[in-house]
């Protein structure tokens, strides 16, 4: 039996491992904010933004962080997507007529007249 990865191009093979990286650079980020900052919480005692750091993370600066990850991965991805497809969904420009009849009259209403 052949795995899918026999079958890949050499393109969506580098494009594959691209993205391990990426996914495992942000488990990373998650890890450290998740576990590391938790884990070091009680040595983490200044103040950032008027409260202490580790009640700052864990109140809100995590959920930003991995608000921003998602958002991050979903860019690269995207961009990824346009880089190896560009052609895959192209868009006609606006006002450009490709001689369709575009809705404008169907065969019932013109054979009833």
């Amino acid at each position: 039996m052949k795995t899918t990865s026999n079958r890949m191009t050499p393109q969506e093979r580098r494009a594959w491992h691209h993205n391990l990286r990426w996914i495992v650079g942000l488990l990373a980020v998650w890890f450290v904010v998740t576990f590391v900052i938790a884990w070091f919480a009680r040595e983490l005692r200044f103040d950032f933004f008027g409260w202490p750091f580790s009640f700052w993370v864990g109140a809100q600066g995590a959920l930003i962080i991995y608000v921003l990850m998602a958002a991050l991965y979903a860019w690269r991805m995207n961009r990824a997507d346009r880089e190896t497809e560009p052609d895959a969904h192209p868009v006609p420009p606006i006002g450009v007529d490709h001689g369709g009849d575009h809705g404008t009259s169907s065969p019932a209403t013109t054979d009833a007249a």
